[in-house]
């Protein structure tokens, strides 16, 4: 991460360049791995809509939207952008609050799955555009200041202070925005690390390899004097996958985390999923620290629920 010295804290441009060039932002992590950002999660759209929609995937959305309706926040009747919207896990459960959505997701598979899932909705509203959020004209498309809420969670729209910018101009009362807060963790990549590198402890949330978006966005709220409310917190999930997904799944996880591995990495991990998961079947646990942040664009006031 780039230095800040202790005389630049408090200047914004200072930090909105260091972010501009942190080679560790959750993005350019992914393009160091040789992953397309925008269409990662292609191949596995369908995994994704079941896990999303699960009871467990179902819970999680609902303590979100539980989060944001508690700082005063409603949902009945109000514009809602939600900005990867990717199979509707938040889209869908909006219009279903009685909100008005408008779903941005460029990724066909995923916009395939939103669309069926849109069609079952008995309530509420939900339109969508099949378009990358980088390339809308906002002003043309009649999106400045158009929404109550503007929703952002784990999109990767968010790459530096300029895409915070756009994000925020297309909001009129409230915008979220959900990233990590650090690496993820991940107890199978911590497993096979000591066969397939030379690290022989598990990788730390404390080390360099870090996603530090959350950090740059919150520090620069703060400093541009937004007013905001945000939480971080730690989740774990229990997760199974064949043999197959769970080793591309934790050769992509290495590289996200830019771990020098061995030639024969691959082969290594297979043939340690083979011994240690006969059945075919791996279970492993997932997740990390995560962020959230609500900000306030018009009523600025702290709210305190009656």
């Amino acid at each position: 991460m780039t230095t800040i010295n202790t005389n630049d804290f408090f200047d914004p441009s200072v930090w909105e360049q260091a972010w501009q060039n942190d080679s560790f932002t959750a993005v350019k992590q992914m393009r160091a791995a040789g992953m397309d950002p925008a269409h990662s999660f292609d191949h596995k759209a369908a995994e994704f809509n079941q896990q999303v929609f699960s009871e467990e995937g179902k819970q999680r959305t609902k303590r979100i939207l539980n989060w944001i309706q508690g700082q005063d926040v409603n949902f009945e009747n109000a514009s809602i952008l939600d900005i990867g919207a990717a199979s509707g896990g938040f889209s869908i459960p909006f219009a279903e609050r009685g909100g008005v959505v408008t779903s941005v997701e460029p990724c066909v598979p995923l916009l395939d799955l939103l669309k069926e899932n849109a069609d079952t909705l008995t309530s509420g509203s939900v339109t969508i555009v099949d378009e990358e959020f980088q390339d809308i004209d906002i002003e043309a498309k009649g999106w400045k200041q158009a929404f109550d809420l503007v929703f952002v969670s784990m999109c990767p729209v968010l790459v530096d202070w300029a895409s915070v910018e756009k994000i925020l101009s297309c909001a009129r009362q409230f915008c979220y925005i959900s990233s990590t807060a650090g690496p993820r963790e991940h107890s199978l990549m911590n497993e096979v690390l000591p066969l397939v590198s030379d690290h022989n402890q598990p990788i730390k949330p404390q080390i360099r390899h870090q996603s530090s978006d959350m950090g740059y966005l919150l520090h620069l709220l703060y400093l541009k004097g937004y007013a905001y409310e945000s939480i971080i917190t730690h989740e774990m999930k229990t997760v199974e996958m064949s043999k197959q997904d769970a080793l591309e799944h934790v050769i992509m996880m290495l590289g996200l985390h830019q771990v020098d591995i061995r030639p024969d990495a691959e082969q290594v991990i297979s043939n340690y999923l083979d011994q240690q998961y006969p059945s075919g079947t791996v279970t492993m646990e997932q997740g990390g620290r995560f962020g959230k942040v609500l900000i306030r664009l018009q009523d600025q006031r702290m709210y305190t629920k009656e």
